[in-house]
């Protein structure tokens, strides 16, 4: 397949290419950037897309993201799920291992790939489980994920508490040549917590969970990394210390990035209206100097990502008490529009920061092709504007989980199309754009 992107204006951190230009795809990858109208290839027998007045940019990665199959089908599979992302400007995601059984073993890792290869027209990157069944009492085989295609470790929706059996985990997971990614989250701390301990728990009669909750286990986890020589990501980070702490981690030369989600820069504690289980995730919404000191920490590029933590669960689950709810919420397609409202119009990013943050960084973090829509890359490519203004309308999500706090919000920035490959795997049709 030919496709030929004209009059977009193509934003590529890695290529270092800020201009108005066409782009033509041929056989799945980046052939020529310039101008078509003086370049001799034929147009005849390709497709045309008007990009004019809208960015072209490489695809977005996510690193953080919970597909819920297999063993929880009734919130999301991949193929729903990859559906969300693709609406989102996403090419490619990370599925966390917290399935049912655990993806914990080759076999599991081959699993997924076997049903994305089926079900998902984007990327998806498996990660395996740090510790069998997630019980985090003995160590999975990583080294053979690996070779069965897992892309990173964690132990996400919990840490692994046992500090020498992480350390060698984190040993074979450099052996293997992949990243860990560190969900940081003392069990021994939080107790039955459920939002910030602050005054918007106090006001609502909540169990609270501190900032030392989080810092605590990103400082051993820094410190692991920094001992076994780790490429360790920090997922959905959510402090003032975090950013602190990677900062520092940074200046020793240790191989540590940290993520930020669009919930923990968008909202504070003090959105939350009341008894409302949509505002409920893991790490909680924190006080306005945490939100702060993250867009802060992504305007510096000390926080070098910005990942979903996409978390969808059944509305009848999401209907009871913050106290006792699960936590998570859908991100997968507000997560742009969400970055270009609160940061790029706010002035914490510029435009080309914004695809560093969701594509080019991440991809470089999990070390997979894209980021780059330089000639010979894979054309997976998201062409969006920040212009559009609209209200985010859970009613009109691809995703199973309507779970999210944004629902009525109004946002600037629209996706219009998802390529993987050169392949339109997204197309915005129309709705409520104004």
């Amino acid at each position: 397949m030919r496709v030929w992107i004209k009059n977009g204006h193509l934003l590529d951190p890695a290529d270092h290419r800020d201009e108005i230009c066409d782009l033509y795809i041929e056989d799945g990858k980046v052939a020529f950037i310039g101008s078509l109208l003086s370049d001799s290839r034929g147009k005849e027998d390709c497709q045309v897309i008007d990009a004019e007045g809208k960015y072209v940019m490489p695809g977005f990665l996510d690193l953080h993201v919970h597909l819920r199959e297999p063993g929880f089908e009734y919130k999301e599979t991949i193929r729903t799920g990859t559906a969300a992302a693709a609406k989102g400007g996403f090419t490619a995601v990370c599925p966390m291992p917290n399935t049912s059984p655990a993806t914990d073993s080759p076999e599991m890792i081959r699993k997924i790939r076997e049903i994305a290869e089926r079900d998902s027209r984007i990327h998806v990157y498996p990660v395996g489980a740090v510790t069998k069944g997630q019980q985090g009492k003995e160590m999975t085989d990583i080294a053979g994920m690996a070779a069965a295609g897992a892309k990173a470790i964690s132990e996400d929706g919990k840490s692994v508490m046992d500090a020498g059996l992480y350390r060698e985990a984190m040993r074979e997971a450099a052996k293997a040549g992949i990243p860990v990614l560190a969900h940081c989250e003392d069990k021994n701390m939080v107790g039955s917590g459920a939002m910030n301990a602050g005054k918007k728990a106090e006001e609502l009669g909540m169990p609270g969970i501190t900032n030392g909750v989080e810092d605590v286990i990103v400082a051993r986890d820094i410190l692991l990394a920094k001992e076994t020589g780790a490429r360790l990501h920090l997922c959905h980070c959510s402090t003032a210390d975090s950013v602190r702490m990677v900062e520092q981690a940074k200046k020793d030369g240790l191989h540590v990035s940290g993520e930020v989600c669009p919930h923990h820069f968008s909202l504070t504690e003090d959105d939350i209206p009341g008894d409302d289980a949509n505002y409920k995730m893991n790490p909680p919404l924190r006080t306005s100097t945490d939100v702060e000191k993250l867009r802060e920490g992504l305007s510096k590029g000390i926080m070098e990502a910005i990942s979903t933590d996409h978390a969808p669960h059944g509305e009848e689950e999401k209907k009871a008490s913050i106290a006792k709810a699960p936590f998570g919420i859908v991100g997968s397609e507000t997560a742009y529009a969400l970055a270009v409202t609160n940061l790029v119009k706010k002035g914490y990013l510029t435009p080309m920061q914004l695809v560093e943050r969701m594509s080019t960084a991440p991809c470089r973090i999990l070390g997979v092709p894209g980021g780059s829509l330089a000639v010979g890359m894979p054309a997976d490519i998201t062409i969006a504007d920040m212009d559009s203004e609209y209200e985010i309308d859970r009613d009109t999500f691809v995703s199973k989980g309507k779970n999210t706090p944004f629902h009525g919000m109004r946002v600037t920035g629209r996706v219009f199309y998802t390529l993987v490959g050169g392949e339109i795997v997204y197309q915005y049709e129309g709705g409520n754009a104004i």
